[in-house]
């Protein structure tokens, strides 16, 4: 994959992250500056998602520590868990909110 196709696939994973938190409702307030999207919780504790270009590849850190997700077979899994990463994303936010988040 080169680097615009890197950009398209993580661009289009962010945008649902972002949709989803939207929808849920949940008290998560977002933001991405650059290739970095924050999720802020409540209790101010945080979420960090980046863009790795030279590797491309995902990282995710948190309260759990931190993630790497690679593309494959059409998925952002995670090297470590095996998770998907909007899987991976949902289990953290519910761990951070310290409640369950209704994700359609």
């Amino acid at each position: 994959m080169n680097e615009t196709e890197f950009h398209q696939l993580v661009d289009v994973q962010m945008q649902i992250i972002e949709e989803l938190i939207d929808d849920s409702g949940a008290d998560i307030d977002y933001e991405t500056s650059g290739n970095v999207m924050t999720l802020e919780f409540e209790d101010r504790s945080q979420i960090i998602i980046n863009r790795q270009e030279p590797m491309k590849e995902v990282w995710l850190a948190s309260k759990s520590g931190g993630f790497h997700f690679a593309y494959v077979d059409q998925e952002w899994r995670c090297s470590k868990t095996g998770l998907e990463l909007i899987a991976m994303v949902k289990q953290e936010c519910e761990k951070h909110a310290n409640e369950a988040i209704d994700w359609a």
